[in-house]
């Protein structure tokens, strides 16, 4: 393998990291400076600050002609975002749920994912299209800062202690310092993300597979680092809520603002490519469907439940190379998949969710 190559996507993924950092710190205080509240930093420019990497990598490749990295993209970063991000988060401690997420949030997820599967089934997600799912996250946006205004003094002061935002005085250097940080971040992230798209493409074709297994596997699981780094963090402090918040948030935004922006700078709209549609586009909205009986069972993820997400994961990107390599393995993996492993975690997801149907049917 080119060792040019091989830095190139490691710089690449480095850079989308320290990007995205900077863009969220600079984006974040500028926001507590004009009087934003917390609660709203962490729900908008949090969860999607974590997600401007996803961004970049799919409106580059878009723009390179390379549809099938941009789609894969979001949909492996969304997948990867649930199964191993809240995998992890659970095994470590047990994630509480917030009513509002069960009740409202992920069911929007759902219904987003849906949406995309929809639109992408005819193989291609047209202007229009992406000018619809542009709009909702617009407004989706604007109803988390109305919402916000009702929380709690409790929530306002956790999300604050999260962020690490604090009211004070703040000079108009400090102001220049934070839009220097946000402007910083933007040119760091383009940068990374032409290095990531291009050294992946050389990538794919060096290992003989395509770009769709590449952006599926290694860039989405490198543009959703800082979705895994926030949420453990959060996990770890105590915010519990706020790590699932964030991953849910970021999900939102990968299909509504992601997706529609990237349909938006290809003339003709998005191409998806027929393995997408068939397979991975299905797995994302299991996977969403699967968090509401999971979330809504005693509204907490218990370690058992974190790692059913985990080696969910595993199994799934077992399945993409096996497939993409065209192991002798595959025909044996494929089947005790789909007729032993899947059915008794639909089984499991299911009778967590009558179970839970039942209890909260009993207290009220």
């Amino acid at each position: 393998m080119d060792i040019m190559v091989l830095g190139m996507l490691i710089g690449g993924l480095i850079l989308l990291v320290v990007g995205g950092e900077f863009l969220v710190r600079g984006a974040s205080r500028l926001a507590a400076i004009f009087g934003v509240s917390p609660l709203v930093i962490g729900l908008t420019v949090v969860a999607y600050g974590t997600s401007m990497p996803e961004l970049a990598v799919s409106v580059q490749a878009s723009m390179a002609g390379n549809a099938n990295i941009a789609v894969a993209n979001v949909v492996g970063s969304n997948i990867f975002n649930v199964l191993f991000t809240l995998g992890i988060c659970a095994m470590l401690l047990p994630l509480t749920v917030m009513q509002q997420l069960v009740r409202l949030d992920v069911p929007l997820m759902i219904g987003a994912s849906l949406l995309t599967l929809f639109m992408a089934w005819d193989g291609r997600i047209v202007l229009i299209e992406g000018v619809l799912l542009f709009a909702l996250i617009v407004i989706y946006t604007v109803w988390a800062i109305r919402k916000s205004r009702q929380e709690s003094a409790a929530v306002q002061a956790e999300y604050a202690q999260e962020y690490a935002i604090e009211k004070k005085q703040h000079s108009g250097r400090d102001i220049v310092i934070q839009i220097g940080l946000v402007l910083l971040g933007l040119v760091v992230l383009v940068i990374g993300s032409r290095w990531l798209v291009d050294s992946s493409i050389v990538l794919a074709k060096l290992l003989g597979v395509s770009d769709v297994v590449i952006g599926l596997t290694i860039i989405a699981a490198g543009t959703s680092l800082p979705e895994v780094a926030t949420s453990i963090i959060a996990t770890l402090r105590g915010e519990r809520d706020i790590a699932i918040g964030n991953v849910i948030g970021s999900n939102l935004y990968n299909l509504l603002a992601v997706l529609g922006i990237s349909s938006l700078v290809v003339p003709g709209g998005l191409a998806v490519a027929p393995s997408i549609i068939n397979f991975d586009l299905l797995v994302m909205v299991a996977v969403a469907i699967a968090c509401l009986p999971i979330f809504f069972s005693g509204y907490k993820i218990a370690r058992w439940e974190g790692a059913l997400f985990f080696f969910g994961y595993v199994a799934y990107t077992a399945y993409l190379v096996l497939d993409a390599t065209q192991h002798d393995a595959l025909p044996l993996y494929s089947n005790t998949m789909f007729y032993f492993v899947l059915p008794l975690i639909a089984v499991t997801v299911a009778v967590l969710g009558l179970r839970a149907l039942r209890t909260n049917g009993r207290a009220e």
